[in-house]
């Protein structure tokens, strides 16, 4: 459908990328990632027309339809959002208009001669709008947008209501419905909340056309590519696969050249070696000369720099007392608008708390409540004992001072910590060498955002409340956030839309649906599992039960309680340590490999004291890891058998 052969694209003297080809088929999903401005965007643009690439041409099979979502909106929105974003078809707009216009003169004509001929017209206008699609399209432009978090009452609100945010979905909505052949989306997922997001990964598991899409959300391209053209520094990549394929897959590409450059190293050193040694005797000024000429056509092994992931100590925060917060009959209202009636919540310490729930739900609302920085109208907030709170929130970027440089901000937050200090923290979040003395103006989105979260961390407080940290943010930032947040020691409450930061840091879930809060005491996966659980027996308890007696259901639904309740408690510390388990598999493994590295280095040899060393301590791993496996077998097998239980009972 679309083939991109040997292009390249420079700005003054940088050159973006070169030589660049590859070929996208009909139904393909295609994640384009690399570091901000490494040529992602450019890309697009040059698929999309709007760009000319320096060399190189770019060839479409004919008839195919692009639709592009650009990062920005370049227009000032007008009219109303369901109106709108039907409109988005020229074509059945162009029709509707002209179905219009005829029935319009149809009714001035009354029996005149161009009667029967504006009825002919009407007919085929009609037809086409049928064909088209345009009877069914108010219809599907209403899914799409209550699936991107719309609701009933927005469809008729003007667009001059919305935030950029949304009208971002407006436009995404408005190419959903296009249907395009190929779709090119730039950070799609940016402006969708969790539930949004969820339903963009299904809908485009079942669209029809091809797919070219930028973005940071790791779980969202892990299930919606099955491919990866990634922009590196030495060049551009193709991989058949997801993301968690490519990046392993580029791990063990990376240590194979490693392990190359390393022994070319070595022979290089050694006919250096021979050069100098031989290089005045004329006996051996020919296989000096030889040896000279070899060097001088070896193509060099070139390893490419990759962001290594830096480990800092976090200075631990105080210790809290074991309740650390809570509310307590809590009322809060916008106007006529009540978001929580009777909110009643407690946190302990050592949570790690993920707020959940469709936008619009609250999230923020109890967020910001819990961190002290929103009033409400009645009940209780309480900080437990030696509860130090500290909030971050998008706004946080516009209090760094735009003339300070990255280590000033740092400095000025823990202004006893020592230069060396402050400069691992600095490299921790990627901003090594001179980057420290950037100024703040000079910084992008993402790199005030790590500098903000760094600042927070340096002097952590001991109960951590942050709103989207992830926004902003690239993959590689996102990781050296959950390394950071992994690290941390106290008690944490978090929104966000990126569920693999969940996945690797939450051990609470807490739902927001319609003012009430649903506390899930687990990680995201056994949340999931449950909230699949209950929407079924949702679906279940609406159908017609007309043989069944009031007293026969209310008895059913207290026994489903009861087995419910001992699932959960007799499952709850299997799923922990499992949890427990998988985590010290990890770290045994990661040891294991660096013994065995270890291994095939010829001078460890030179110690045999170490040798005997390392093999006892080789032993001793595999040990642990065998018994730690047969223990995750053990434990998993019995996860299941009472889940079966749990689902037979029910039966």
């Amino acid at each position: 459908m679309l083939n991109i052969h040997n292009i390249s694209k420079s700005y003054a003297d940088r050159t973006l990328f070169s030589a660049v080809t590859f070929t996208v088929g009909p139904s393909d999903r295609i994640a384009v990632i690399g570091a901000n401005g490494s040529g992602k965007t450019t890309l697009f643009d040059i698929i999309s027309g709007r760009t000319t690439p320096d060399t190189g041409c770019v060839t479409m099979q004919r008839g195919t339809t692009i639709g592009y979502l650009e990062q920005d909106i370049a227009t000032s929105p007008e009219g109303y959002l369901l109106e709108d974003v039907v409109a988005a078809s020229p074509q059945i707009a162009q029709l509707a208009h002209r179905i219009e216009s005829i029935q319009m003169k149809l009714s001035e004509s009354g029996t005149s001669p161009d009667q029967e001929r504006l009825l002919l017209e009407l007919g085929e206008a009609q037809h086409a709008y049928e064909v088209s699609g345009g009877y069914d399209i108010e219809h599907e432009a209403r899914i799409i947008l209550s699936g991107l978090g719309f609701n009933e009452d927005d469809f008729l609100r003007s667009l001059t209501d919305f935030s950029g945010g949304w009208l971002m979905r407006v436009q995404l909505a408005k190419l959903l419905l296009l249907r395009p052949n190929l779709l090119l989306l730039d950070e799609p997922t940016n402006h969708l909340d969790l539930e949004s997001c969820i339903w963009f990964e299904n809908y485009l598991q079942s669209y029809l056309g091809a797919v070219l899409v930028t973005s940071h959300d790791r779980t969202f391209l892990n299930r919606t590519v099955g491919k990866v053209l990634s922009f590196e520094v030495d060049g551009v990549f193709f991989h058949s696969g997801n993301y968690d394929s490519y990046v392993t897959t580029r791990q063990k590409e990376l240590e194979t050249r490693q392990a190359a450059a390393k022994r070319q190293e070595v022979k290089i050193k050694q006919e250096m070696r021979f050069i100098e040694r031989f290089r005045a005797k004329n006996t051996k000024a020919s296989q000096v000369q030889s040896r000279l000429k070899r060097l001088e056509k070896m193509e060099k092994v070139v390893v490419p720099r990759t962001t290594r992931r830096i480990r800092f100590a976090f200075p631990a925060p105080a210790r809290s007392g074991e309740e650390v917060i809570s509310l307590s009959h809590i009322r809060k209202a916008y106007g006529d608008n009540v978001v929580y009636r009777d909110l009643n919540l407690v946190l302990n310490r050592g949570d790690r708390v993920a707020l959940v729930g469709p936008n619009g739900a609250g999230k923020t609302t109890l967020l910001r409540i819990l961190a002290g920085v929103l009033p409400y109208e009645a009940g209780e907030r309480r900080l437990g004992h030696k509860v130090d709170a500290a909030y971050y929130a998008q706004y946080q970027l516009e209090l760094l001072d735009p003339v300070n440089n990255v280590f000033i901000e740092l400095q000025r937050a823990a202004p006893d910590e020592s230069e060396q200090k402050l400069r691992g923290l600095a490299g921790a979040f990627l901003f090594s060498g001179d980057d420290v003395f950037k100024e703040v103006s000079v910084l992008s989105g993402g790199e005030k955002a790590r500098v903000a979260i760094a600042k927070m961390l340096v002097r952590p407080a001991n109960f951590l409340l942050m709103d989207e940290p992830t926004n902003h943010l690239d993959i590689i930032s996102r990781e050296i956030l959950t390394d950071a947040l992994e690290a941390y020691r106290g008690t944490l409450c978090f929104i966000t839309h990126d569920r693999t930061l969940i996945r690797q840091i939450a051990n609470k879930i807490v739902e927001i649906r319609n003012g009430q809060l649903q506390v899930f005491p687990g990680n995201y996966d056994s949340y999931l599992y449950w909230k699949e659980t209950r929407d079924s027996e949702t679906i279940q308890t609406k159908q017609p039960a007309s043989s069944v007696s009031r007293d026969q259901r209310r008895q059913r639904k207290t026994d489903e309680g009861g087995l419910r309740n001992q699932y959960y408690r007799m499952s709850a510390p299997i799923r922990r340590r499992i949890a427990e388990i998988e985590t010290e598999l990890k770290q045994l493994e990661e040891q294991l490999q660096g013994i065995e590295k270890g291994f095939s280095e010829q001078e460890r040899y030179s110690d045999g004291s170490l040798v005997v060393e390392h093999i006892r301590e080789h032993r001793r791993l595999k040990e642990a890891i065998s018994q730690l496996t047969a223990e995750w077998e053990r434990l998993s097998v019995e996860a299941e058998q009472l889940r079966q239980e749990f689902t037979e009972g029910r039966s």
